[in-house]
């Protein structure tokens, strides 16, 4: 069984090429997203947070693993054009469009074209948690200290 399945919307297998959605190489461990839209392009202005659909949703097949969504290097250092909410987690139940919320964190627009890379999946496993209510915690040599707490230095 495969340990993911994808399906492309919109007629954009075009825009991911023959390999489709794959690693750049051997050892990359995130795969380039694509825009999708029915736009040629998206102007985000300074400042501004758009959603860029990817064309693509996702059936993921092994248990416990989750998508993530992350910007990519080049395109936040160089442009300023980042994913909005630091990482975009997709749940393997959810079965939507992939869509990117981008922010522009740069002075200057960016113009995000049909077929650019604008964001990288990876795919983690993650552990099922469950809380039990509690009135007290443990102590531990941190406690309740935040940001800041052990010093700048």
């Amino acid at each position: 069984m495969a340990l993911a399945k994808i399906r492309y919307l919109h007629e954009s297998r075009k825009f991911y090429g023959e390999k489709g959605i794959a690693p750049a190489t051997p050892k990359s461990c995130g795969m380039d997203l694509r825009a999708c839209f029915e736009n040629e392009s998206v102007t985000v202005l300074p400042g501004e947070r758009v959603p860029v659909p990817t064309g693509i949703a996702l059936e993921i097949c092994k248990e416990n693993t989750a998508a993530f969504l992350y910007s990519r290097s080049g395109l936040g250092a160089v442009k300023g054009l980042t994913v909005a909410q630091g990482v975009g987690v997709i749940d393997p139940d959810y079965r939507g469009e992939i869509i990117a919320y981008m922010l522009n964190t740069s002075k200057e627009a960016v113009t995000v074209e049909q077929g650019d890379r604008i964001a990288q999946l990876v795919f983690q496993p993650y552990e099922p948690i469950s809380l039990e209510e509690s009135d007290e915690l443990s102590g531990t040599e941190r406690g309740t200290g935040g940001y800041g707490h052990t010093g700048s230095k």
